[in-house]
């Protein structure tokens, strides 16, 4: 696939916004990679191509780099990616059953999109919300203290088109491309709707407020 020149235009007055920002046009390949990705769910060869040539880089750079971060995906996923973490203190509180059954449940495994390109799921290592174990991601929006049960009804949701919103976060749950367009640096002014800490999160905070507990002064 070859870019047309409306997409070409758009994707090169969007990129010369975002390189403008860093001191060294080379700074601004992660950006401009999560920008191409916003165009085709993925990152394709003609948006490593189109990274290389904004950038006057490489695309030996620009594929080393691809292929290094998890983020940037390398094949089309789902309209809606699905995380489900796996690392120690999920899985113990069934982070590992929560994946095993939803996989089945969906039809596909890591990285995979079901056949009508609603929904992906990945395998990931650590959402950084072990507070809310087991906790699951959509499009990076939090969706906590799963059960397979949950989870199952959640990708139900997502295929069948319902309204489906992030336990923290914006009601609103934006598609994978959006996700990456707003991860390029290109907001969607939802940034600070919504908790974005709640529940187990604030508890220490209370505690030391009860107590009277401040952190050293510098």
């Amino acid at each position: 696939m070859t870019y047309s020149p409306e997409i070409r235009e758009r994707l090169e007055r969007d990129a010369k916004e975002i390189i403008g920002r860093y001191p060294k046009t080379r700074s601004a390949l992660l950006p401009l990679l999560h920008l191409v990705q916003s165009e085709e769910g993925y990152v394709s060869d003609d948006g490593q191509e189109f990274c290389a040539e904004m950038l006057g880089v490489s695309k030996a750079e620009v594929t080393g780099v691809v292929t290094f971060y998890t983020m940037y995906k390398r094949k089309p996923v789902g309209d809606y990616h699905v995380g489900v973490c796996i690392n120690a203190l999920c899985a113990v509180m069934g982070g590992d059953q929560i994946w095993e059954e939803l996989s089945e449940h969906a039809g596909v495994g890591h990285d995979e999109a079901t056949p009508d390109g609603k929904v992906s799921l990945e395998r990931i290592e650590c959402n950084a919300a072990c507070d809310f174990a087991p906790v699951m991601m959509v499009n990076w929006e939090f969706f906590d203290n799963q059960t397979p049960e949950s989870a199952r009804q959640l990708v139900d949701d997502l295929r069948d088109g319902k309204d489906v919103r992030p336990t923290r976060g914006p009601k609103k749950l934006c598609t994978f491309k959006e996700a990456s367009r707003v991860l390029a640096g290109l907001p969607d002014d939802l940034a600070g709707d919504g908790p974005s800490a709640a529940g187990p999160s604030l508890e220490g905070l209370k505690v030391a407020k009860a107590n009277g507990w401040k952190a050293p002064e510098a």
